[in-house]
């Protein structure tokens, strides 16, 4: 199992943030906005994912700096959960609008049901349109 979290994995093109926030869906999970986007295309792709933490609710950037280590941390010992996805380019964003004191275990249980939830809708989405 890969537990790397490489550039090519990391969401950071403009355009392909611009698509996220135009043509993806969203829900929230506390402490989590979540915005996903599927690409059309079959590539074989693995998912990219974008972490931000809200400027405007941690307002120092060592605090947001150290939320997203965390994010990312939680999101690279989980990201597996995503492997059922077959040939479909999954593009995520994850947005921290939680408070700057909260733990790592309970960023990794969020996370982790996160990932569950997109996989569940995800599947549901694609059965369904065959």
């Amino acid at each position: 199992m890969n537990y790397k979290l490489p550039k090519s994995e990391r969401l950071y093109a403009e355009k392909e943030i611009k698509e996220l926030f135009n043509e993806g869906s969203s829900f929230f999970l506390f402490p989590f906005k979540v915005q996903f986007f599927v690409k059309k295309q079959g590539e074989h792709g693995t998912p990219k994912v974008l972490f931000s933490v809200s400027k405007k609710k941690i307002k120092k950037a060592v605090d947001r700096n150290f939320i997203k280590r965390r994010m990312k941390e939680a999101y690279r010992l989980n990201k597996h959960l995503l492997s059922t996805l077959d040939n479909k380019v999954l593009i995520l964003g994850l947005i921290y609008v939680g408070p700057k004191d909260m733990g790592f275990h309970d960023i990794q249980a969020k996370t982790i049901l996160i990932l569950h939830r997109l996989v569940k809708e995800l599947n549901a989405n694609h059965s369904g349109h065959e």
